[in-house]
């Protein structure tokens, strides 16, 4: 963590910048590799983290265990009962289809590169390039992701480098490689404390 982070100090001011400001993160957060996080990250698309964890809990708390053999099961009622979309309902029997039909097995992924990684799971209905990327960083420790999808990591690039345009953002973060996944864990730090938030990543 410190050489990663003295690189990036060394090469942009705004982390020092950060640092200075919030000082350093307590923790750089993780989450367990497997099905149960993607399931996670796919309720988390496009809603607070805190929401997507309630309706996460909800639907642990009703089911005999978050398993993809469990998952494809459930009826649509029983989904939209524990606070989930029909589309992101759709979404994790897609994951769980391609689990049980063995097209992707998770188990693997650790030992394959990063781009290996992305081709395999954006084949998967409702896993995109923002959910791919935070498992990247939280699960398998990827150290040079930037989630670009993200609108944390977006509005403060925005502000701490006027960048407004996602494609000059990417072509300027080339500069914090090969360490964009802390870059990245320092972006959310500042856009966090900044509005006095805290976020509690396990489950």
């Amino acid at each position: 963590m410190k050489e990663s982070v003295q690189y990036l100090i060394q090469k942009d001011k705004i982390f020092q910048q950060i640092i200075d400001e919030f000082g350093f993160p307590e923790i750089i957060p993780s989450r367990p590799e497997g099905f149960e996080t993607l399931v996670l990250l796919i309720l988390e698309q496009q809603v607070s983290i805190d929401s997507a964890k309630a309706t996460f809990l909800r639907m642990r708390n009703g089911v005999a265990n978050i398993q993809p053999s469990v998952l494809i099961a459930v009826s649509e009622e029983e989904f939209r009962a524990f606070g989930v979309s029909r589309q992101k309902a759709k979404y994790i029997k897609c994951l769980s289809e391609a689990i049980l039909d063995k097209s992707l097995d998770l188990e693997s992924l650790a030992s394959k590169s990063s781009d290996e990684i992305r081709s395999e799971l954006i084949k998967i209905k409702g896993i995109g390039n923002w959910t791919i990327d935070v498992y990247l960083m939280f699960s398998l420790q990827s150290p040079d992701v930037l989630p670009i999808g993200d609108v944390a990591i977006v509005n403060t690039m925005k502000e701490l480098l006027n960048i407004h345009d996602k494609m000059e953002m990417e072509a300027y973060a080339t500069l914090w490689s090969p360490h964009r996944t802390m870059a990245s864990f320092l972006l959310w730090h500042h856009y966090l404390q900044k509005r006095g938030r805290k976020i509690t990543y396990q489950y």
